[in-house]
């Protein structure tokens, strides 16, 4: 019990510390010192006066909202002597597997410098800049000579890496046992199983008046009012809890077959009186409320798409403010003056990609727009602190190896890879000005989109993800897993693509958007495996007639027709008898 409270109070301290240097901060001292003039704040009652300025204001809610998108991405609990990398991977044998990985990539991007007699970035001509300028709206119309430069590595050559990890402390032999895991990922870590995916588990319920209810975890309650405590605020006073089973954490309940779905009860044969108008009314209440967690807790039996750009906003703690701009414009600016030899890579990966697809060439522009201003943003650095994978690091001609002339390139620390812009393209349906597309595409990367392109041993981390995709095939498909296993046709080599790019570019623009609406509802990608597994069991009776890889990669090569819903819901909740 000792140990909890001051793990809790660790977890406060940290979070505070991280808001008390941010924009929000400032905002709340200077509301704060206004607030002393108003006739009703009271010498007597400062302190009260003050906190029910804030809640009555709206400020509040912001401060909640700040804690609650801090706590997302804080990382998962560990050892209080726990190194800093520790606390990035627990797992040696991931650590070094990722620094090698690391390594590749730098020599693959080092070579590609080398030959091609390129900088890794060089400060344009003023004519140069000028000509960027001008064209900076429709950069799709102009056709560089990208035939020289090729993408640092493809999904592919990352799955290779994969296959490979072995933890060292773990021997399974050759042979087969009981204990072989007969797909391409041999690490030993602990996934889900279907029963752990759809049951209930520590939440609390709380009623937000008579808006939506929703949940919460009870370390989630704590924080909030104690990191509300050191700001002088007391954030959260919330009626009816109830606390439900104590078993097990819930992950998908919500998509079960009794509860209304958009992306099911939404279709023409369906009513809409039935569920979505009413299911319309309760977003447009939680969006009145601007409550970060209810919105989160909605959004996980879909968005109407009306709402949808509003709530990832709010989800994501998103508000363009005048600061966000200026900072976006700075961006800009620094692409205009400066050229970097990975963007050319990001021109050659959006005309490889988002520019070849029937739904994303219209966004090219503004692909290119994101992409550039994100290579150059430092503060996704930041993302470092939880991230299993290093910046890579680069150093001033002729200071190779001192520390003092090290900087990180690109300024973001992330390099691109073959299908990265498709990360973007999506968004772009949602968000027609560019600094507030960027900011949801910064928000998302950080907190979702890096975990699908590093090794680690995070539950939503692409190792976990393949590994628990393989573990569901095998346990609920077993004739299927063997069949496609003996012809040669492992069907991680087929699904790895689509987890990794997280399905964009594979779905309909429509469907893709009801499935990340669930992965920002639940904050975890592990709804990408359980898809890549319900899509398999989908087409199970055409793959068992397959004799090749090639046939089954043909079976599975059109996934636009799917309707993902559905597919979740037969295969998470029929799938258990």
């Amino acid at each position: 019990m000792l140990q909890e409270e001051s793990d809790l109070s660790l977890v406060i301290a940290q979070i505070v510390q991280k808001l008390k240097g941010s924009n929000l901060y400032a905002q709340l001292e200077r509301q704060a010192w206004a607030s002393l003039q108003r006739p009703e704040i009271k010498l007597e009652s400062l302190k009260e006066d003050i906190k029910e300025f804030f809640k009555i204001s709206g400020w509040e809610k912001k401060l909640q909202n700040a804690v609650y998108s801090e706590l997302s991405v804080f990382p998962l609990p560990s050892h209080p002597a726990a190194p800093p990398e520790h606390l990035k991977e627990p797992l040696v044998y991931m650590r070094k597997a990722q620094g090698s990985w690391e390594k590749r990539i730098l020599k693959s991007l080092n070579s590609m410098c080398t030959e091609l007699s390129i900088p890794l970035a060089r400060k344009r001509p003023v004519g140069e800049q000028k000509e960027l300028l001008n064209k900076w709206n429709e950069m799709g119309t102009d056709e560089p000579d990208l035939s020289l430069f090729r993408p640092v590595y493809a999904p592919k050559d990352f799955l290779e890496v994969l296959i490979n990890l072995r933890n060292p402390n773990y021997e399974n032999g050759d042979s087969l046992s009981f204990r072989t895991h007969l797909g391409l990922i041999q690490v030993p870590l602990k996934v889900k199983d279907i029963p752990e995916l759809s049951r209930r588990g520590i939440w609390l319920e709380l009623e937000l008046g008579s808006v939506v209810q929703y949940y919460y975890r009870a370390p989630l309650l704590h924080v909030t009012q104690h990191c509300a405590k050191y700001w002088g605020t007391n954030t959260w006073k919330r009626p009816s809890l109830c606390l439900f089973s104590e078993l097990q954490k819930e992950f998908f309940v919500e998509l079960g077959l009794t509860t209304g779905q958009l992306g099911i009860d939404d279709s023409n044969q369906v009513p809409p009186e039935l569920f979505e108008n009413e299911h319309v009314r309760i977003g447009q209440k939680v969006l009145a409320e601007q409550d970060s967690a209810a919105a989160q807790q909605y959004i996980r039996q879909g968005s109407p798409t009306a709402l949808r750009a509003e709530l990832w906003a709010l989800i994501l703690n998103i508000s363009s403010q005048p600061e966000d701009i200026l900072y976006y414009e700075q961006l800009k600016t620094n692409v205009i003056q400066h050229d970097l030899l990975v963007d050319s890579l990001i021109y050659k990966d959006v005309k490889l990609t988002a520019s070849n697809d029937d739904y994303y060439f219209v966004f090219e522009d503004y692909l290119y727009q994101v992409l550039l201003c994100f290579s150059r943003d430092t503060s996704v650095l930041g993302h470092f602190a939880y991230n299993s994978a290093s910046p890579p690091k680069s150093y001033i001609r002729g200071k190779l190896g001192l520390e003092e002339y090290a900087v990180f390139y690109p300024p973001n620390g992330v390099i691109p890879f073959h299908g990265f812009s498709m990360y973007v393209a999506p968004l772009c349906f949602l968000y027609h000005e560019p600094s507030k597309l960027y900011q949801i595409f910064r928000e998302m990367y950080v907190r979702f989109f890096f975990r699908l392109h590093s090794i680690s041993s995070h539950p939503s981390g692409i190792v976990s993800l393949c590994l628990l995709f393989e573990t569901l095939l095998q346990t609920y498909l077993p004739q299927l897993f063997y069949h496609l296993r003996e012809i040669g046709a492992q069907p991680l080599r087929i699904s790895f693509k689509w987890m990794v790019r997280a399905f964009s570019g594979y779905l309909a623009t429509d469907q893709l958007l009801l499935l990340w609406d669930r992965i920002l509802g639940y904050n975890s990608l592990e709804i990408l495996a359980v898809l890549a597994a319900a899509v398999f069991a989908f087409r199970a009776v055409n793959l068992m007639e397959v004799t090749s890889l090639a046939a089954a990669e043909a079976v599975l090569a059109d996934l636009s027709t799917l309707k993902v819903m559905p597919l979740l819901q037969i295969f998470l909740f029929a799938t258990v008898t």
